[in-house]
């Protein structure tokens, strides 16, 4: 019997001016990922950075030849554009979609893995516990799972944590997304959902971002996601 707990495994991460952060995310993950899994990947989607954190990944990508990979935006597409490579750009059985901001405990992974099997789930989604950002972030994540709920008939405690195990199958399997903004994410969960995929949702612990600037309460931000859930809704109706 193998020690491993997967045949092969690929993480995903979504970088935007992550410099301080991306390096000590990359390898704490990799310290992991030789524990799970004999076969795996990280993908680093650097969505059009204007710090160093291209150069950072770049040299991630020299010093773990064949195993780190990045794909790169330019311009900025925002969450969802990054999403959708992060999701598309993977190659093996299994994806991990983590951010690369720090706030997650990789070696939470084996909480995912243990779930999944036990409950043969396709996709295993995280939820914060006692999420750290601020209120206004808090108040638009509880107001975007009214939204879903009133929208899409959809409830998930934490729809847009950034920490989720994804079977390769669920991916290749639902129509290609529509969307390229903060509803990404629901979206995503939503043509799983209407696909039959099995779900399982898994606490997280969530710690304080030490370095660079989060984007998601930015009204631009916010703005382009009710857009475009207004045309997702019509789309899936």
């Amino acid at each position: 019997m193998s020690k491993y707990l997967l045949p092969e495994l690929s993480v995903s991460m979504p970088a935007y001016n992550e410099e301080k952060n991306i390096r000590e995310t990359v390898e704490k993950a990799i310290k992991i990922l030789n524990e799970i899994t004999p076969k795996w990947e990280v993908l680093v989607v650097n969505d059009g950075s204007t710090d160093k954190t291209g150069k950072i990944v770049g040299q991630l990508v020299k010093k773990y030849q064949g195993k780190v990979r990045v794909t790169t935006h330019s311009p900025n597409r925002g969450y969802g554009g990054a999403l959708k490579s992060c999701l598309y750009g993977c190659r093996y059985r299994w994806i991990v979609f983590t951010d690369a901001d720090g706030q997650f405990d990789f070696s939470e992974i084996f909480h995912f893995v243990k779930a999944a099997r036990l409950k043969k789930a396709d996709l295993v989604i995280g939820y914060r516990f006692q999420r750290q950002d601020s209120w206004a972030r808090i108040l638009i994540a509880q107001l975007l799972k009214l939204w879903n709920f009133i929208f899409y008939r959809i409830w998930f405690k934490d729809a847009d944590c950034g920490f989720k195990l994804i079977k390769k199958e669920v991916v290749d399997k639902i129509p290609h997304l529509q969307t390229e903004s903060a509803i990404t994410e629901t979206e995503f969960l939503i043509r799983a959902k209407k696909a039959g995929f099995k779900f399982v949702e898994v606490g997280v612990k969530h710690y304080p971002r030490e370095g660079g600037k989060q984007t998601g309460g930015n009204p631009k931000v916010i703005w382009r996601a009710v857009k475009e859930s207004f045309g997702l809704w019509r789309a899936l109706h």
